[in-house]
């Protein structure tokens, strides 16, 4: 049996296919934009009215188990994981059930012939016959899946896989885009990881004076590498991948143009050590902090918003791949800095 990869419907049936998906009625659909997963054209202007759930695990530093974690961090430039990929979903039977169920609606103007167009796709034999149900054990039926928080936001991409439900035997890889494999399991791993909320130490912690160098650095103990495994186990399919993130620098943003960095790029490097900048300790008042600030400006009855943003180069694995690379992403906290004027004496 072949594995279907795109539309395949006639040039007529397609333009019927538009037809009735612009007529059925509003009631009978869900808001959001985005082809029903029996749409055999992919064309619907509205989608089926439910979400199927995804069949994918994670586990690791996802923040589900307890501890302060931040939200996540960001990825540099304009990637991002996808908001919706391809998953196999159904047996032969339960697709027919699925069918059923999903199509028990009034069949209105529209409904009906959309209905009509759909069961000649999957039960009639044009390509597919009663659901394939004579390939049970030999493959699945795959469909889309969306990112649940992307979807609540009304967030296109989340809406962007609109081809149709698909066969694929077992042991092959279907070439419709964002069916998942361990590179795409590894791009989802990625929005699943939480970075731990570190706070920068400075010395001085929250009150400085101008022109004194404040002292910035992050011990090793605390800033680890953290990573999410995704991994998917269905019949036929046994896939899974891993994506690390590692800290490899920090970024200091004073929060005023009266301010000068150490180094004066703002950016401090990891050490040899995995720690970042020096501890501040007595007697180093008078050297150059290797990374640092220093308030040129009193910040007056306010305070300056010190921006530190960890960037992370993130990296995978997974099954029968050696991976690679994926964009680094970045994470930030904020702390309110009072900068003071040194009081002298006048005799």
């Amino acid at each position: 049996m072949r594995t279907v990869t795109g539309r395949r419907a006639a040039a007529t049936l397609g333009a019927l296919a538009i037809t009735c998906a612009l007529s059925v009625p509003t009631t009978a659909f869900a808001k959001d934009p985005g082809g029903s997963q029996f749409d055999v054209e992919g064309n619907n202007q509205q989608d089926g009215g439910k979400t199927l759930e995804s069949r994918i695990v994670y586990r690791g530093s996802t923040g589900g188990s307890g501890g302060k974690r931040s939200g996540g961090f960001t990825p540099v430039g304009d990637w991002a994981p996808p908001a919706c990929w391809y998953e196999p979903k159904w047996t032969p039977a339960e697709f027919a059930e699925e069918f059923e169920k999903e199509w028990d609606i009034p069949h209105a103007s529209g409904v009906g012939e959309a209905h009509s167009l759909a069961e000649e796709h999957y039960k009639n034999g044009e390509p597919y016959k009663d659901f394939n149900k004579s390939e049970t054990g030999k493959g699945l039926w795959w469909d889309a899946v969306r990112d649940p928080d992307r979807e609540e936001s009304g967030d296109p991409a989340a809406f962007a896989c609109d081809t149709a439900t698909f066969w694929v035997e077992n042991g092959e890889t279907p070439t419709v885009k964002n069916a998942v494999t361990p590179e795409i399991l590894a791009q989802l791993a990625y929005g699943r990881i939480r970075v731990p909320d570190t706070e920068v130490t400075l010395a001085p912690r929250d009150v400085t004076k101008v022109n004194l160098p404040t002292w910035a650095w992050l011990d090793k103990a605390t800033f680890k590498d953290v990573s999410v495994t995704a991994s998917l186990d269905v019949a036929g399919l046994g896939i899974s991948a891993t994506t690390t993130a590692k800290p490899v620098s920090l970024t200091l943003d004073p929060g005023t143009s009266d301010a000068e960095t150490y180094p004066s790029s703002g950016e401090c490097r990891l050490n040899d050590d995995n720690s970042i900048g020096e501890p501040y300790a007595k007697g180093k008042a008078a050297k150059t902090p290797p990374c640092g600030i220093k308030y040129l400006r009193s910040s007056g009855d306010g305070t300056y918003k010190l921006r530190a943003t960890i960037t992370w180069a993130v990296t995978w694995t997974g099954t029968g791949t050696a991976g690679g690379d994926l964009p680094d992403g970045t994470f930030g906290t904020t702390q309110d800095i009072t900068v003071q004027e040194i009081q002298s004496v006048n005799r």
